[in-house]
């Protein structure tokens, strides 16, 4: 310790002296300025610190006596000190730890390394969180940059990009964990703190992700040559509402959105959302509400796992279905432009019913009939779905687009930019960071 304070005391004097001579330029305008001081500064202070975190280490090696539990049921026995590596925020430091053998699992043994977590990483967990963060916010080469700037660390984008995803993948596991606990009764949620918000709604959609070639092979996709060359990210964020405004709109209570995601089967992505939904309070909330684009899939999520709830297809997905519908007619009907206003009217008060009667006045035959039977079939089975004049009297959302903008904002802003192919487990592994990083600590889910 004492040559560590002579270092400090050595390493004042050396910046006291840049200072004078970058900051006081005598008024000739010479000196170097603040930006060189401070860059010096904050490199000396962590060279310093990296210094005090090892000396600190360096007493505690983790010798735990001759033998030790190798955790497989065996004596692991000591061998020696030995040191590794470790990047820390603070910069690279050497860690001198005690080193056991077990002869029956053949492998070695580091109490210490599981003490300062840190067995097979060569990172510490302020470091890997500092780059998950920032792995998960930008490309990774980006990201390495961003370290370099603004912390003073140097880590290959390599590193950065397994760091990310490997911190992605443990967040994944333990909300996969989390979920089965739920959901076997294991775990009970406790009710929401505070008053009540009114209602949950859980908003659901899909979004497609940029695949490497090998994740997609024998998957059926819509290009010209039938190959997949995406898989879809299926995304749920799950908000409250508590009031309208003055005009009768609903309002999103502030800070209430959770997200979550996965690119696993429907199956998996339901009991997330079920785990989530109670973890957010279902069974305590007066009114749950799932909204969707109308895809068979979320329906059939909402009526297996929340039959309770209220389903409601958004609006504005209705509303290019109609216009769509309204083209397919514009060939026959008097005057389209008023035809398709007048439709929009019975969509927006709900009146599916006068709708698909006027849509199925005309007496088509032939590829046309089907293809307008098709579109009407839509309202006609979403009907249900589609009351509202009714839910904006009862102040609810009849949009979905918190979990639209969640598919731009949460997953595309960072995992569809030009040139990204992704493997399944790197894509996984990002989506649970930024579903983590776009809730707010007490909402927080992931994605598996």
């Amino acid at each position: 310790m004492d040559a560590l304070q002579t270092a400090f005391a050595s390493e004042i004097t050396r910046l006291t002296e840049l200072a004078a001579a970058s900051l006081d330029t005598g008024g000739q305008g010479q000196g170097r300025g603040l930006a060189v001081v401070e860059t010096a500064v904050r490199a000396a202070m962590t060279t310093l610190g990296a210094s005090l975190l090892e000396e600190l280490l360096a007493g505690q090696a983790g010798y735990r006596g001759p033998r030790v539990d190798c955790g497989g049921g065996h004596d692991a026995g000591f061998v020696s000190y030995r040191s590794k590596r470790l990047d820390t925020v603070l910069g690279p430091i050497m860690l001198r730890r005690a080193y056991y053998h077990c002869p029956g699992c053949r492998r070695g043994v580091v109490p210490r390394d599981d003490q300062l977590e840190v067995a097979g990483a060569s990172l510490s967990p302020g470091l890997r969180a500092m780059t998950a963060r920032v792995g998960a916010a930008v490309p990774f080469a980006q990201a390495a940059a961003l370290l370099t700037d603004l912390a003073g660390i140097t880590l290959t984008t390599k590193r950065v990009e397994r760091c990310a995803e490997a911190t992605g993948a443990a967040a994944t596991a333990a909300q996969i964990d989390q979920t089965r606990a739920i959901l076997r009764g294991a775990l009970v949620p406790a009710p929401p703190p505070g008053p009540l918000p009114d209602m949950l709604y859980i908003a659901v959609d899909g979004t497609g992700l940029p695949m490497r070639a090998t994740e997609t092979t024998g998957r059926a996709g819509k290009g010209p040559d039938g190959r997949a060359r995406t898989r879809e990210a299926k995304i749920a964020a799950l908000f409250t509402q508590t009031r309208t405004d003055e005009d009768g709109y609903a309002v999103r209570d502030k800070d209430s959105t959770s997200y979550l995601a996965t690119l696993e089967p429907v199956e998996h992505f339901a009991g997330l959302v079920q785990a989530e939904a109670r973890r957010r309070g279902s069974e305590h909330i007066r009114q749950l509400v799932v909204l969707g684009d109308g895809a068979r899939w979320i329906w059939n999520l909402a009526e297996r796992r929340f039959p309770e709830a209220t389903q409601i297809v958004d609006l504005y997905h209705a509303r290019e279905h109609l216009h769509d519908l309204a083209e397919q007619l514009a060939f026959i009907v008097p005057d389209p432009p008023l035809w398709l206003a007048d439709r929009l009217t019975d969509l927006d008060n709900g009146d599916i019913e006068a709708l698909s009667a006027a849509a199925r006045l005309y007496d088509l035959s032939g590829p046309k009939a089907d293809e307008v039977d098709t579109a009407v079939t839509y309202f006609e089975t979403n009907a249900h779905r589609m009351r509202y004049a009714y839910y904006r009297d009862l102040g609810m959302f009849v949009g979905s687009g918190v979990v639209e903008a969640g598919c731009k904002s949460v997953i595309g802003a960072r995992l569809k930019q030009s040139g990204m192919h992704w493997t399944t487990y790197g894509a996984t592994a990002i989506t649970t960071l930024r579903c983590q990083h776009a809730s707010k600590p007490s909402n927080q889910a992931t994605a598996a």
